[in-house]
């Protein structure tokens, strides 16, 4: 357990125990798209400080929800990543995120905001009705910065990089994909004003329509 506790024996309290202290969830937010270096975390974590997530990263890793990991040549990077243990806080994470899209107003001036991010509620608030029967891989290019989703099994999953044969490519600013999270742009607008690019078969791109637009 660790030095913080709730004290209280029960399942909801033993479990903020371990992913409670602020900033955690966000660390296994950004892991949910794959291995990161720290230099990784530490950017895509503004506000968060050096020390606060090393601390955070050795908790993780004491109560075996990541590991650290040495990436293959070339890269040969030094990298954390979830374990299974750590993955498996997917499901409960999707259904916060669910939640706080409901709470999602105009930003504030010192919100940050990262493409990654809109990841998360694409792959959460897609129709699962829809993705059923479906095994597609859409692609999308946002500013240098690549994410894919894999669509299988009535299942939507985020990762980051590209993706190894996508049935759909989609390219867009940083601040069209911060739109189309938000709400403010129909995602067949930005397609038809060509704020969105899109290569692929255009069979997947109605799939990805109504799947993750509900258009």
């Amino acid at each position: 357990m660790p030095t913080r506790s709730y004290n209280q024996y029960c399942s909801l309290a033993y479990a903020l125990d371990v992913i409670g202290e602020r900033w955690t969830l966000l660390i296994v937010r950004e892991l949910m798209l794959g291995p990161r270096r720290f230099v990784d975390l530490l950017t895509n974590l503004p506000g968060i400080g050096r020390n606060l997530l090393t601390a955070r990263l050795r908790h993780l890793e004491q109560q075996g929800l990541i590991r650290r990991h040495t990436l293959p040549p070339p890269a040969g990077a030094r990298v954390y990543e979830l374990t299974a243990e750590g993955g498996a806080l997917g499901p409960a994470m999707a259904e916060l995120s669910r939640w706080g899209v409901e709470r999602l107003a105009e930003p504030r001036p010192s919100d940050a905001f990262r493409p990654a991010w809109a990841m998360f509620p694409l792959s959460y608030m897609a129709n699962l009705e829809a993705a059923s029967g479906v095994h597609e891989t859409y692609e999308f290019r946002i500013d240098g910065d690549t994410f894919h989703l894999v669509v299988a099994e009535g299942r939507v999953e985020p990762n980051a990089g590209p993706a190894p044969a996508p049935d759909a490519v989609f390219e867009m600013s940083p601040q069209t994909i911060f739109e189309l999270m938000s709400g403010s742009l129909a995602a067949g607008e930005a397609l038809a004003t060509g704020r969105v690019s899109f290569d692929g078969d255009p069979a997947a791109l109605s799939n990805a329509l109504a799947i993750l637009a509900g258009e």
